[in-house]
């Protein structure tokens, strides 16, 4: 593999023997080169491939035009989350975000705010991906000496959540969060119930929720045709069958689509174990 551009110190663009493009990001693997050099392997963090796709020569100019500090506070932020996650990121990652931290910056310097309108339903179902956005938050105000308000620490959660999802189906951070927020809050308001974010039993539940709300978008539901399931917690939890048919109401309401007698029955089995964990408090 050799280099066929250098972008900056941090990004090359390479080429192999067939002429594909790669772009390559590492600390210092552009520093001192130039075309024609071999790609030094143990400085390369992350590959970006094809380069022959539309999008990602739009991204190439965007490296052209966004500051260095850009792309190495980018960097920093993708190898904490990984590490945070214990896992791999979507490579398009380096692109969306380094592209968003610079507009979010050109926003606060021109007094532009932009209100993110989850950001309670990002910072309590999605709390990892959120302590990321805001180490990030912390990053990037340090760094650059400005002051960017916590919000922001959202909508960079809301690229860490979709580059983790790069093998889903479900890539739409805000409408799960949505509909994780509004099955909650529906759940609490409707058995009149105090819901403790630290409480296993709460966890074990938006955990459920997450869950169920990717394979809902996905198309991908549980569906048992013989609803045995169904008809044996319909009779054990007559309570939690209601809420979560006011649940299935709702969705309906909101999407146009019917949820299956076998996810309305695992609803309910775990809106039961929230009313048997309030009853004993």
């Amino acid at each position: 593999m050799k280099i066929k551009k250098v972008l900056n110190s941090s990004v090359v663009l390479a080429e192999d023997e067939q002429k594909k493009e790669y772009i390559f990001f590492g600390k210092g693997i552009g520093y001192g080169q130039k075309a024609g050099n071999i790609i030094e392997e143990d400085k390369v963090d992350q590959t970006f491939i094809p380069v022959g796709n539309v999008k990602v020569k739009e991204f190439l100019g965007l490296l052209d035009s966004i500051p260095h500090v850009f792309i190495e506070l980018t960097q920093q932020i993708v190898h904490y989350a990984e590490n945070k996650l214990n896992t791999k990121l979507n490579s398009g990652i380096y692109f969306t975000l380094m592209d968003h931290i610079h507009f979010a910056v050109e926003r606060y310097k021109k007094n532009i705010n932009i209100t993110n309108r989850v950001f309670w339903e990002i910072k309590n179902f999605y709390a990892d991906e959120f302590q990321i956005g805001i180490f990030a938050l912390k990053l990037i105000n340090e760094r650059l000496h400005i002051n960017i308000p916590e919000d922001e620490a959202a909508n960079i959660a809301f690229h860490i959540i979709n580059a983790r999802e790069e093998n889903d189906e479900t890539k739409d951070s805000m409408r799960l969060a949505k509909m994780i927020g509004s099955i909650v809050n529906l759940v609490k308001y409707s058995l009149n119930i105090n819901l403790k974010q630290d409480n296993i039993h709460y966890n074990r539940f938006v955990t459920h929720v997450k869950f169920f709300a990717q394979r809902f978008y996905s198309d991908k539901m549980l569906d048992d045709k013989e609803d045995a399931l169904f008809e044996q917690i319909a009779s054990l939890y007559p309570q939690a069958m209601d809420v979560a048919f006011k649940i299935k109401e709702y969705i309906k309401q909101v999407t146009g689509k019917t949820i299956t007698n076998e996810e309305i029955a695992y609803l309910a089995v775990h809106i039961h174990r929230l009313t048997s964990y309030d009853e004993l408090n």
